[in-house]
């Protein structure tokens, strides 16, 4: 049996104030990414570039201004060892997961050659290669 796993990214805007991970983030395009994991996944979590993996119903954080748009490349590699160590440790590289992508380029180029080869897991990344406006479009009509 398979256990597809959605992995939604973090989103600069935020609200003012501390807020379970779900509700931390506000902008259109994570409400759209969010909807589509709730709906589409077994379950799904959220990559922080601050805080690495989170659960979508943990406890409140507080907002940050931290990306890994544009970091580099040490960042990013830093960042995919620490998300691939909290991702084994979640039970979620386990033969039969199958992760699904709703992120940039900057958030799994580091972190699929980890994954990559494992066996028994399987990744997909549904919007890879599309614009942001053609990526807001495509969540758009999965929603509807």
């Amino acid at each position: 049996m398979t256990l597809e796993i959605g992995l939604v990214s973090c989103v600069k805007t935020k609200q003012d104030s501390p807020a379970i991970p779900r509700d931390l983030y506000t902008s259109s395009y994570y409400q759209k990414m969010r909807s589509y994991a709730e709906k589409e996944h077994d379950e799904w979590w959220i990559l922080s570039a601050k805080h690495g993996l989170l659960d979508p119903n943990g406890p409140p954080i507080e907002p940050y201004d931290e990306t890994l748009t544009g970091a580099r490349v040490t960042k990013k590699r830093d960042w995919a060892e620490m998300v691939y160590q909290e991702l084994k440790e979640a039970g979620l590289l386990d033969p039969g997961i199958h992760l699904v992508f709703h992120a940039g380029q900057d958030y799994y180029s580091e972190l699929l050659p980890k994954i990559r080869g494992l066996t028994g897991v399987s990744v997909e990344i549904p919007t890879e290669g599309l614009s942001i406006g053609e990526t807001l479009s495509w969540y758009k009509e999965q929603n509807n």
